[in-house]
């Protein structure tokens, strides 16, 4: 690679498609279960003892394609991480979230064997969402550094403000987790044959169902502190509003789908919402520091309060 090099600008645009086939992959894993394909390769990284390909049934042929979408997701963390050696100006930060990406990639692949050799374990597929989660956190952070400049990021809030987002991140998180405890006690598995938790479905939903109606309380309190101090932080308040505003719509779709026995279709919408919601939540934890940031004078700090 002597000699070549990219913009800046060219950078993020790699990182924004290797972070939009993170997003899409949750997306095609969710589809896999919800359409009992997940056995349809029975082996692994072969799909079976015949076969390293095999479309030859759908529910195979959903599980391969899934597979070798994981192949593309493989490609563009890797261009990330041999166009940071090559950005100018070239930087160690992107450079460790870009080979953070490969990690995670390649802890989606073992994990993705492990929930095939277990049968569809709950807790292997529990992890595999979660870890899922962390690569898009790694790749908002990788898309946001690779804009701004290097250096010292300081807060934009004041110090009550920036603790009371991360424990809306804190919470919202939580909420995630108990809705992979409720994927996993309930009737989508991804094979009949699979294993599920052994809770009841009605005490994991309202337990899940607490923690989202926390995570909205904690969000409305954080946007009256912003409404109360009038801050000139247009982006951190834009990317509040956005949690708030995915955060509702994801609570009425998970409502309505347990009140209609959860269709696969509904369950597919709530994977995907449950994904922009956590991205939305990143967005705005990152926009809370900047690295030409003054912080908030204290007779604001001392208003929040």
């Amino acid at each position: 690679m002597a000699g070549r090099s990219i913009s800046p600008q060219a950078y993020t645009r790699i990182c924004r498609v290797a972070l939009a086939l993170l997003c899409v992959i949750v997306v095609t894993g969710a589809a896999v279960r919800l359409t009992g394909s997940g056995l349809g390769c029975t082996d692994w990284p072969r799909c079976n003892s015949e076969r390293f390909i095999d479309v030859s049934s759908t529910h195979g042929a959903i599980e391969q394609v899934n597979r070798l979408f994981t192949g593309l997701v493989a490609a563009a963390v890797v261009l990330a991480v041999l166009a940071a050696m090559i950005r100018r100006p070239r930087r160690r930060d992107l450079t460790l979230l870009a080979w953070g990406l490969v990690a995670g990639v390649i802890g989606q692949i073992v994990l993705g064997g492990i929930v095939v050799l277990t049968d569809l374990h709950p807790l292997a597929n529990q992890g595999h969402f979660i870890l899922s989660m962390v690569l898009i956190a790694n790749a908002l952070v990788l898309v946001r550094r690779s804009q701004e400049d290097d250096g010292k990021r300081l807060p934009v809030v004041s110090a009550i403000q920036e603790r009371m987002v991360w424990a809306l991140m804190v919470m919202g998180t939580l909420a995630l987790v108990t809705g992979t405890v409720v994927t996993g006690t309930g009737p989508h598995a991804g094979d009949e044959r699979a294993q599920r938790f052994d809770f009841s479905i009605v005490t994991v939903s309202r337990i899940h169902g607490v923690t989202v109606i926390a995570t909205l309380l904690l969000c409305l309190a954080l946007a009256v502190q912003f409404r109360r101090v009038s801050l000139e932080v247009r982006s951190v308040q834009s990317a509040l509003e956005t949690v708030l505003a995915v955060g509702v719509l994801q609570a009425t779709v998970g409502y309505v789908q347990y009140f209609n026995d959860v269709p696969a279709l509904l369950v597919g919408v709530h994977i995907a919402g449950a994904t922009a919601f956590f991205a939305s939540l990143m967005q705005l934890v990152l926009a809370t520091r900047s690295p030409r940031a003054h912080r908030v004078e204290p007779s604001l700090e001392m208003a929040a309060r």
